[in-house]
């Protein structure tokens, strides 16, 4: 299969909010065309992380080879950065066994890293991070995306009022080097490796935003029935692991860990399930919404409308058409 990339770089992109049928796709594409993916996903780099991350069943990754699926222990970070090094990588071993790169999922700013590269930020501050824990502890992070907002709208506009981590990281950059995250985003990072901004980029989105919110909480219904809360248990019972962590920041755990610490702090006598299934679905609604809004800035997309009764077969239309 030929792409726009050239003959050095064999690859196309598929792409979506959560729960758009980025799977089903993906696994249809990558039989068909003889494709190994790349998991685009900063949740289901982390081993233990099953349930609430919709990794890929064994049977699925059994069917069709799958990377960067389990390579960090949620105690480790694992940046944009690193992913688009590994891709890169991987994309080049799996060209040179002759097969095409299938790279899927929904973390957005990898595929910003991988496409476009990313303009050198701040290193972090420990000492300005101290600073906006400690305000935060005073006024919550809602008020500290609210100062975001003053200091950086565009980022804000993309982060939920408590995502606590990436305000964070946002505001120090502005305090450390007194310009806005968006600002070192917009900025052309070189050199760009050639042909990877020339992948074909698909994508699936809903036409009618209330089939997404169905799906997912039909999805979330199913992770809690397969066990999703005895799994944030296990991984609270290591002992090493904070709500702090990018991993438990993930959504979904960050909610039902929030949950176990308030009832373990005897707020209740039982697990309440059903606040853990409102935030829970709650703040994957706004995922999806934080997903889209990055999506509309990809011109070169090729969009499918998920919520079309054909919708895999359109999506494997175009992409034979790119062949």
């Amino acid at each position: 299969m030929a792409t726009r990339a050239g003959p050095e770089v064999r690859a196309i992109a598929l792409a979506g909010p959560t729960a758009s049928g980025k799977t089903a796709a993906a696994l249809a594409i990558a039989q068909e065309f003889g494709a190994e993916i790349i998991s685009v996903d900063s949740a289901v780099v982390y081993r233990g992380m099953d349930i609430g991350t919709a990794k890929p069943t064994p049977e699925e990754r059994a069917a069709v080879p799958h990377h960067l699926i389990d390579i960090r222990d949620p105690l480790q970070a694992y940046s944009a950065a690193e992913f688009a090094a590994d891709a890169k990588r991987l994309t080049g071993e799996i060209n040179a066994r002759g097969k095409l790169a299938l790279l899927t999922g929904g973390t957005m700013l990898y595929f910003k890293a991988l496409f476009e590269g990313l303009a050198a930020m701040p290193p972090a501050d420990a000492d300005v991070r101290a600073e906006l824990e400690a305000q935060a502890a005073r006024e919550g992070w809602p008020a500290m995306h609210a100062e975001l907002a003053r200091v950086d709208a565009v980022t804000a506009a993309r982060l939920a009022p408590n995502d606590a981590q990436r305000i964070q990281r946002a505001l120090e950059v502005f305090r450390v080097s007194g310009q806005p995250l968006s600002s070192f985003h917009a900025k052309e990072a070189a050199p760009k490796d050639p042909g990877w901004s020339d992948i074909p980029l698909f994508t699936l989105e809903p036409a009618d935003r209330g089939w997404l919110h169905e799906r997912i909480a039909q999805r979330f219904d199913a992770m809690l029935a397969a066990g999703f809360l005895e799994e944030v248990k296990a991984l609270r019972a290591r002992g090493d692991l904070s709500a702090d962590l990018p991993s438990m920041r993930c959504v979904g755990y960050r909610q039902a860990w929030d949950i176990l610490d308030a009832h373990e702090a005897g707020a209740s006598a039982e697990l309440p399930i059903d606040p853990l299934r409102d935030k829970g679905i709650f703040a994957t609604r706004q995922l999806a919404k934080r997903q889209l809004t990055w999506l509309r800035g990809m011109p070169q997309r090729r969009v499918i409308a998920a919520d079309a009764p054909d919708a895999l077969d359109q999506m494997l239309q175009a992409v034979r058409a790119a062949a």
